[in-house]
């Protein structure tokens, strides 16, 4: 499969890739179509955790055991697409993909875990309003009555309440956007967006490439990583925000005081003197020294 990838050198080149075709000529506004998801190794595909579990034929019983198990009220999510979205958002393998409206969300991803900044990240970005040419008639006559460009949960299930029901709406294989409720502050603050394919077993990335939606990749260069992270650490893009509470905070201070200076240059830093020290290099030591054996008058 052929991708098509943008090579960046500078946080400058990569600011012009994210926001290539943001410029919405109908609305006179800079409105992309696209969504993002940020790879922290540029070698990672887009499997869903379901393709990489190896079982697409265990997701009805992965789901089902899952709402059985939740102790959560099933009136309050009837839904089987809100069950999906919660199970995907609580680590269930599912056929859903995490993707962002966010491109410095996205970015956030690429470039969290320090421990790959030896690797070369990736960006996707997907043309979400291209992929409704490919929706079935039944999907496709909803989100134009709706005048939206992507589901929701509650549309969805005009036309399918079942995740078998799905596959069996189109004989093509097709890819379906949809906006999750907003389960908590973390899917708010990331500005989330999953897609699911009818077909569990086909990867998106290989879908894309077979169609005529838009799309494209952003290489990060690894030795640009860090200056990336903090740049989008000082705009507040870090896990204190995406990630509220205090996991979040811990793994945002873990990687804020992170010393990325070589051994060799930390070794030969002065060591800090004490204002004692200083006074009695000086001279001008109050104290007395704990060698001495001061006399009475």
């Amino acid at each position: 499969m052929h991708i098509k990838t943008i090579e960046v050198e500078s946080w400058t080149e990569l600011m012009d890739a994210l926001f290539q075709d943001a410029w919405s000529k109908g609305l006179q506004r800079f409105r992309s179509s696209y969504v993002y998801r940020g790879l922290e190794d540029s070698s990672f595909d887009l499997t869903t955790t379901l393709n990489r579990l190896g079982e697409s034929h265990l997701e009805k019983h992965l789901l089902r055991n899952f709402r059985k198990y939740s102790q959560l009220n099933d009136d309050d999510n009837k839904s089987v697409w809100n069950w999906l979205a919660l199970a995907q958002h609580h680590g269930l393998p599912t056929r859903l993909l995490d993707w962002t409206y966010s491109p410095l969300v996205a970015l956030h991803f690429a470039t969290a875990n320090f421990m790959h900044f030896d690797k070369d990240g990736l960006i996707w970005a997907a043309n979400y309003v291209d992929t409704k040419e490919y929706l079935p008639d039944q999907l496709a006559k909803i989100i134009d009555e709706e005048g939206s460009h992507i589901f929701t949960a509650e549309m969805l299930d005009r036309a399918v309440s079942s995740i078998p029901e799905l596959s069996r709406l189109k004989s093509d294989s097709f890819a379906v956007f949809f906006e999750p409720p907003s389960i908590d502050q973390r899917i708010v603050n990331q500005y989330a967006v999953f897609s699911m394919m009818s077909d569990p077993n086909v990867v998106i990335s290989n879908w894309l490439a077979d169609t005529e939606v838009r799309y494209f990749c952003i290489q990060i260069p690894a030795e640009l990583k860090w200056e990336i992270r903090d740049k989008l650490d000082q705009s507040n893009i870090n896990e204190r925000v995406l990630f509220p509470g205090l996991d979040g905070l811990a793994t945002w201070l873990k990687r804020h005081y992170r010393d990325t200076r070589s051994r060799s240059m930390r070794s030969s830093l002065p060591i800090r003197e004490t204002f004692r020290d200083k006074r009695e290099r000086e001279g001008q030591s109050d104290f007395p020294s704990p060698s001495a054996n001061p006399t009475k008058d």
